[in-house]
């Protein structure tokens, strides 16, 4: 008989941050608080992600005045003083004086310190049931010396744990809750003004939802949410947080606007699940929500229906590009994953938690669905939910420290990442916005860009393998646009980078994965080097347009051992301060993203309304104008200036992208040399400019044709007001990238109509750049 060693299985499938049983996340940003609600028993293991900072931790139990740390199992040795001026304190206040505590008197126990490698861990035990919190205070004088920091915190529940447990935070007094369990359904009644919370419990849960307006059928007629119409109205698949975030019925009468939602990938389109359904699938009798719905409504007098429209939250379905076939998978969602609404009129719903175990839309296996309600007068911000990575704790779109002079000029943002962003501002509108750039300046808030200080003596070495500029030739006070590829020669991001010190880099860039790659290479080649992250802690304008000297010359001051700010240069910088040397410090810089001359300044968010008054101020009389996205892009294009996800990503190549500009050949080494080598010597495709013949613009993705053949796409487009027609970027066949050719852009099918382009180089204006560097 032969034996043969059994091999190991073989992995089917992996799944990323979304099925966490028992385990719970929380990313503490540098300059923040954070916290948990756990009990007895649980497991805290805290990260110190970038290595290099201080953590401070504490609790609150429900019988105690101020922070402690007898429920957290640690010795009593290493409480230490501390300064609640380092972090964002305001919601460790709110609790203290809710009980009459003070916060000068509470007891905080540190972890970490400046030695602390990457990655590191704490872990620690609650003793007792507790608010459980972690700090991470920030470093004076960071925005001119450098700092940062990054901690991730997992939560292991014991084994015994409930289920409630998994459910989020109340954002407000909840006026009732329930649980729905799963393959049921529950109606109930929602007053005009009241908030609804439908939370995902266990995660990958659908939960079919309606309403009905409550005036309507006391006159015997039936108003609910139509699909069709909400679509209509939101144009788009469903209403989410922001301007289009309402739910129709079929008079055009808004139900509810969609407040909260951390998952973003819903279903507008199907029925609710019928008993017909799963008898076609050969499952007769099949518990199914569209009767659960007929009968949760019937005390209300609804009549009963066969198959019942709904929206269905947390329903994972798309439309299959090219033939419109409606397809679904596994929910998104993960545990404690909710959409929150508020309604706008007296209501009848009903939420079911869906008894689908017959496909992957609950991930095969249905569970709970939670419901509260909260009071009208509750107060619950706009948000979505973004992750940097699919591991990470959810971030909830915030307004950034400008919010409070922003939100007087405009309530048009739109969703970058995890922050709102000003699209254009109400007084003036997006071709004002550009003409003002143009002529005079314009002053926008640029907060979402990443910011991460690399630090150590190996700062360099690290920063010249992932660069493709030769980091070596950077002195203080001088910075450059620089990418960072992978092997194949791909552009992951790109960024300008400072040199604060010899030691001390600021990478201002477009993607958290920058910090991620940065580190992995620091721990691969061993070098002595940490990327720290600014996270909002610091936060940034740009001052863009020909007056924008001028208007700086007014209120900025500059220590005699910094460069004046007639000194510096296209990518130099200085650490400037308002009126004089006890005015709040901000990094100033000769960089923008427009063409223009500009600026662009980095602060502490604690002196971000100080420093937007000071440039409104001196900028009014030389007509200085807020600016938002919409015309930041027109700037952009007609500058020829490069974003990732439309001329750069991961297929592309930096020769293909336009950037070979920004690519050092003569440097010894750097991560996509080789590639980069190899494809620019047999070069397949490039980024060229079209101008078109009319104000009729193309879209991102459009094929670009010669005759009937597709030779390129488009990346940007927009319409330009200084040429007076529409301009686009787009990447194509090296053999049709000569100035002059005639080509077309294909609308429609891509056949049927064309729009007649001709190719020319970028930039469209301004082709030496004077201007920027004047």
């Amino acid at each position: 008989m032969i034996y043969v060693d059994k091999p190991e299985p073989s992995v089917r499938e992996t799944y990323r941050g979304l099925k966490t049983p028992n385990r719970l996340r929380l990313d503490i940003e540098w300059g923040s608080a954070g916290y948990i609600e756990v009990p007895a028993g649980t497991i805290l293991s805290i990260t110190n992600v970038d290595g290099g900072a201080q953590a401070w931790i504490t609790a609150l139990t429900e019988d105690e005045r101020v922070f402690s740390l007898s429920s957290i199992d640690v010795t009593q040795d290493q409480r230490v003083s501390w300064d609640d001026t380092k972090f964002d304190s305001r919601t460790m206040e709110a609790m203290i004086a809710s009980r009459d505590g003070d916060l000068g008197n509470s007891t905080v126990y540190s972890i970490f310190d400046p030695s602390s490698n990457p990655g590191e861990v704490f872990i620690t035990r609650m003793l007792k049931p507790a608010k459980f919190f972690v700090i991470s205070p920030i470093v004076r004088d960071f925005v001119s010396v450098g700092g940062g920091g990054h901690f991730a915190v997992e939560v292991k529940l014991p084994e015994d744990t409930s289920t409630d447990l998994l459910l989020p935070e109340p954002l407000g007094k909840v006026c009732d809750e329930w649980r729905i369990k799963r393959g049921t359904a529950m109606a109930y009644e929602l007053k005009k003004g009241q908030f609804v919370q439908i939370i995902d419990v266990e995660g990958q849960q659908c939960s079919d939802f309606m309403a009905m307006r409550s005036a309507s059928l006391e006159q015997g007629l039936e108003r609910y949410i139509d699909s069709t119409v909400s679509r209509t109205m939101a144009r788009s698949a469903y209403p989410l947080p922001g301007l289009h975030d309402k739910f129709y019925d079929q008079d055009i009468h808004p139900l509810l606007a969609v407040r909260q939602d951390t998952v973003g990938r819903h279903d507008t389109f199907a029925l609710a699940c019928t008993a017909r359904g799963y008898e076609d699938r050969g499952f007769p009798g099949h518990i199914n929500c569209s009767d659960n719905i007929s009968r949760a409504y019937s005390p209300y007098g609804i009549a009963q229906r066969a198959a019942w429209p709904a929206i269905n939250f947390f329903f994972n379905s798309w439309m299959e590009g090219g033939h419109g076939h409606l397809s679904s998978d596994e929910a998104w969602s993960r545990p404690g994953d909710y959409v929150i609404m508020k309604a706008l009129s007296d209501l009848v719903c009903v939420s079911t938690a869906c008894p689908d175990d017959v496909d992957p839309i609950n991930g095969w296996n249905p569970t709970d669905i939670h419901v509260r309600i909260y009071e009208e007068d509750t107060t619950i911000s706009h948000s979505v939910s973004w992750r940097a990575q699919p591991e990470d704790a959810a971030r909830l779109t915030r307004h950034s420290a400008f919010h409070p002079r922003t939100s007087k000029l405009t309530n048009k943002y739109t969703a970058s990442r995890d922050l709102w962003t000003p699209t254009h501002y109400d007084a003036t509108g997006a071709i004002e916005e550009y003409w003002a750039c143009k002529n005079a300046a314009t002053l926008q808030d640029m907060s979402g860009l990443r910011k991460f200080d690399i630090v150590g003596p190996d700062a360099t070495e690290l920063l010249q393998h992932c660069l493709t500029r030769n980091v070596e030739k950077l002195a203080q006070h001088r910075g450059f646009y620089a990418l960072m590829c992978d092997e194949r020669g791909s552009v992951m991001d790109d960024g300008t980078l400072f040199c604060i010190e010899p030691t001390t880099y600021r990478w201002c860039c477009g993607s958290d994965n920058s910090a991620l790659h940065l580190r992995e290479t620091a721990e691969r080649l061993g070098l002595n080097a940490r990327v720290l992250s600014l996270g909002h802690r610091m936060v940034n304008l740009a001052l863009q347009g020909p007056k924008s000297r001028e208007i700086m010359a007014k209120f900025i001051y500059t220590q005699p051992s910094r460069p004046a700010l007639e000194n510096i240069k296209w990518f130099g910088f200085t650490v400037a301060r308002i009126g004089d040397s006890s005015g709040p410090a901000f990094l100033l810089c000769r960089t923008g993203f427009t063409g223009e001359l500009g600026y662009e300044i980095f602060c502490d968010r604690d002196n971000a309304i100080e420093i937007w008054d000071a440039l409104i101020e001196a900028g009014e009389p030389l007509g200085l104008t807020p600016m938002g996205g919409v015309a930041l892009d027109m700037v952009r294009i007609e500058a020829g200036l490069m974003i990732a996800g439309a001329e750069f990503g991961p297929d592309v190549d930096a020769m293909e992208s336009g950037l070979g500009f920004a690519v050092d050949f003569k440097k010894d080494t750097f991560i996509g040399k080789q590639a980069l080598i190899r494809n620019a010597h047999a070069v397949r495709r490039t980024l060229v400019g079209l101008n078109f013949r009319s104000k009729e613009m193309p879209s991102h993705g459009d094929p670009v044709f010669l005759g009937r053949e597709q030779v390129g796409v488009i990346t940007s487009a927009t319409h330009s007001p200084q040429l007076g027609h529409a301009i686009a970027m787009a990447r194509v066949a090296i053999e049709n990238a000569s100035e002059g050719i005639l080509l077309e852009v294909g609308k429609l099918d891509g056949h049927m109509k064309r729009l007649s382009c001709d190719v020319t180089s970028l930039p469209f204006l301004d082709p030496k750049r004077e201007k920027a560097r004047a």
